[in-house]
């Protein structure tokens, strides 16, 4: 990695190494060391996503048993399930634009290696350990809380554990003797790597609520948590 690289790098991550060894060895995908391991060049991350995968862990579950303190043992269970998931680290590793920088070997970039899930969970868990390693565990929990806790709250981390909001919507409209419904993808746009859905829940034909999300099923379940609020004061039908 040039030094030009290694600083706009180090600039998205926030973070400066004291020892840039440790950033090079995050971004180094075993299929770039498997070309290059003759000429001296770094191992690969997959050592610091074990470490990395530990640490996030660590501070993942000390915050959510810090800031939900109510919460039983399954529901922050699933929160940490969520959180630390290969799709949502992908999200936030993308956000920080790794796959550009990742040093990966001539066929896994021919095969679009710098977007797959895998590999960007994978570099990030890996950034966290080379945190770690590079100033310790106060740092890496910063950065860990900056990129992916605080924006993961803003999305409503607070709502993970309840009743699916779109189980509850059908609930709710057999209750009232109601069709089903349906959702509807309206349009998508932005880039691929940052796509926004635009969803409807429609009932005979007309909409009765609209969404955006990250994801298609993101958009279905603000949409069904909307149609809930419209339907919330309506009283069931006798039978």
């Amino acid at each position: 990695m040039l030094e030009s690289e290694r600083a706009e790098l180090e600039t998205r991550l926030g973070y400066v190494f004291r020892d840039p060894a440790w950033i090079e060895l995050a971004m180094t995908h075993s299929s770039r060391h498997a070309e290059t391991r003759r000429s001296g060049a770094p191992q690969s991350n997959e050592r610091l996503e074990l470490l990395g995968d530990s640490v996030l862990g660590l501070v993942i579950t000390d915050r959510l048993t810090e800031v939900f303190s109510n919460w039983n043992l399954g529901r922050l269970n699933r929160a940490k399930a969520h959180l630390v998931s290969a799709g949502m680290l992908s999200e936030v590793a993308r956000r920080l634009e790794l796959g550009r920088f990742l040093q990966l070997g001539a066929g896994e970039d021919r095969t679009g290696g710098r977007e797959k899930r895998k590999l960007l969970a994978d570099a990030y868990e890996a950034v966290v350990a080379a945190i770690y390693r590079d100033s310790g565990s106060e740092p890496a929990r910063e950065f860990v809380l900056r990129t992916l806790w605080e924006p993961s709250l803003a999305d409503g981390l607070g709502s993970l554990g309840e009743p699916d909001a779109k189980t509850a919507l059908q609930e709710r409209l057999r209750e009232l003797h109601l069709e089903p419904g349906e959702y509807r993808l309206v349009n998508s746009s932005g880039p691929e790597h940052e796509r926004i859905f635009h969803v409807e829940f429609r009932m005979g034909g007309k909409p009765l609520a609209s969404a955006e999300g990250r994801s298609k099923k993101q958009a279905e379940l603000e949409a069904a948590r909307q149609a809930l609020e419209s339907l919330e004061k309506a009283p069931a039908k006798e039978n």
